[in-house]
This record gives structure tokens, C-alpha cells and sequence, in this order.
């Protein structure tokens, strides 16, 4: 942990830097120390199940071009993650020492617990689950972000936190399918905007971006991830309520450059050598080095929903 304990010393002083000379709006954190925290979507999944560019990554790049980015990480975004898992990883001590230097916090969880309950058939069109299980699930992800909440409060007290809320994730589906589905994710996205506001933390409304039928945004009818599309629409709903007026532009997204599963690891593995080597430079750490428990150290993608 001595690499991690001598990049947090390195980030605090360069907040201590920038903080006492710049002036900016009360809302601009600068310089900025931008965690995200949840699932697929915070990890930026692909429609193919791979690992991309995703919304906490153009947030990044949209935060660095318009002031002091002193860090970013998504190791704390896992594919499959449900309320309950971001609760445990949160309150692991590798977590908590990343987090508690953070100042911008998004977390985007509660999907997992209800769309695993939702059976889809992509070839007939069709959604079905369970109300009794859907409400169960509901009530679960309400009580656990409550408890996230608070948790992210105690350990990063100084983040603001933001909220992300859902799309819905079966454009493809037929209109007669939709309207139940729809109904629950409105529902899960009224908890997290409760939860939010009870906890002091921002709500990000994400669904009117993608509307019902937004299959230029989840463009795979077997899949509910979003496209690079989806994930600017994600980001500049964060950015808008973060200060409005900052956008990702079209021509500032980058090129695709998915990565499966397996390569991440393989790529963790071999920074894993670099930093046995004595490799502490932390103008070239990556969001995969700040952690022991390393985001996506899986063998196998899990499925989002």
C-alpha cells in the first residue's frame, strides 16, 4: 500500500496548491478528485460486453479540459454490481482510502437488483417479471442506498455526490411490452431521487435523454448497455447540474477502443509487475494501479441485468 499512501500525499498537496490560487464558483472543485462508484454504467460496458469509453470517462475528460484534474478512478465500477455489492466494496479499506481524498463522487446503482428479475426475449419482443419480486427488489435498493449514502458522506466528506438515475433499457422491445417495465424503472428512479435528496447528494435524471424508444443510444436488442451516445447523453446530464454551460461536444468523443474482460486483467497483471519493479511515478498512474482489489477482476463478464 506504500505506492497508494505516497499518490494520495502527492494528490492532497496539489489540491493545497491549486486550492489556495485559483478562484472558481463554489460549485467547481477544483482541483477536481473524481470517484465513480456502481456498475456496468459507471464502468462504461459496451452493447458487446466489452469495457469502453463510458460516462465517468468523458465526465473526466470533460472536468481536465476546463480546469485541474488531480484524479480519476473507476475501479470502484464493477459489471453486475447490485446495491448490496456496492455497499460491501465501498466499505472495504482500499476503498475507503481512495474515497476519502474524493470531492466528486457519482454512483450509479439499483438496476442490477431490479432488471435481473425481468426476463427479455429479444426475438419475440417481450419483457416479463414478477410485481411481488419487483417490489421486494425495490425496497432492498432503497435501503441500501440509504445505507451507501451515508457511508459515502462518513468516508469522503468533502465529495459532492451525484446520483445517476436510469434509462429504460428495452427501446427494442414491442410498445405493448414497455409500459410495465417503464413503470418500474420510473419507480427505481424515484427512490434514488428520494434517497438522494434525503442524503444531501444530487440526482441525475438520465431517462428523458434516452426516451422509450432510444435504440440509437442501446442500439443491441440483446443487450441494455449503452453506446458511446448513451454514455455522452449520461455525462452531460451530470455536467449539466454539475455547471451547466460544460458539454462533450460529438467531435469530443473519442475513438472506440473496447477491451475485453480478458485484457483488462491481463493489463492489471502486467502493471501489477510495474509497480513491483519500483515503477512510483504518479504522473503515469492509472485508475487500474490505485487498487489491490482491482476493478474488474472477474474471469468472466457478468451480464448487467
Amino acid at each position: 500500500m506504500s505506492n497508494l499512501k505516497n499518490y494520495w500525499i502527492a494528490v492532497l498537496a496539489f489540491a493545497l496548491l491549486f486550492g489556495g490560487t485559483m478562484s472558481v464558483q463554489a460549485e467547481v472543485k477544483t482541483p477536481a478528485v473524481y470517484i465513480a462508484v456502481g456498475d456496468s454504467l459507471a464502468a462504461g460496458q459496451t452493447p458487446n460486453s466489452q469495457i469502453d469509453t463510458g460516462y465517468s470517462d468523458l465526465i473526466a475528460q470533460e472536468l481536465a479540459s476546463h480546469q485541474p484534474v488531480a484524479f480519476y478512478s473507476k475501479n470502484l465500477a464493477f459489471p453486475g454490481f447490485t446495491t448490496e455489492d456496492v455497499l460491501v466494496r465501498i466499505q472495504s479499506p482500499e476503498a475507503k482510502e481512495v474515497l476519502s481524498a474524493a470531492n466528486i463522487i457519482t454512483l450509479s446503482a439499483g438496476a442490477n437488483d431490479l432488471l435481473r428479475l425481468v426476463q427479455s426475449n429479444s426475438a419475440q419482443g417481450t419483457l416479463v417479471f414478477q410485481q411481488i419480486q419487483a417490489d421486494f427488489a425495490l425496497n432492498k435498493a432503497r435501503l441500501n442506498m440509504e445505507k451507501i449514502l451515508t457511508e459515502l458522506k462518513k468516508t469522503a466528506p468533502q465529495a459532492d455526490i451525484y446520483v445517476m438515475g436510469y434509462y429504460f433499457a428495452y427501446p427494442h422491445v414491442r410498445d405493448s411490452q414497455k409500459e410495465g417495465t417503464a413503470m418500474q424503472l420510473d419507480r427505481l428512479n424515484m427512490i434514488l431521487e428520494q434517497s438522494a435528496e434525503k442524503a444531501g447528494a444530487t440526482f441525475v435524471a438520465v431517462d428523458r435523454a434516452f426516451g422509450d424508444n432510444g435504440t440509437d443510444k442501446v442500439p443491441n436488442p440483446g443487450d441494455v448497455h449503452p453506446n458511446v451516445k448513451g454514455y455522452q447523453a449520461m455525462a452531460n446530464a451530470f455536467l449539466d447540474a454539475y455547471q451547466p454551460g460544460w458539454e462533450v461536444e460529438d467531435q469530443e468523443l473519442p475513438a472506440a477502443d473496447p477491451k475485453t474482460f480478458e485484457e483488462i486483467i491481463q493489463e492489471q497483471e502486467q502493471n501489477g509487475d510495474a509497480e513491483a519493479d519500483g515503477q512510483n511515478d504518479v504522473s503515469s498512474a492509472t485508475p487500474h494501479s490505485q487498487l489491490d482489489d482491482h476493478y474488474l477482476a472477474l474471469r468472466e463478464a457478468i451480464p448487467y441485468a
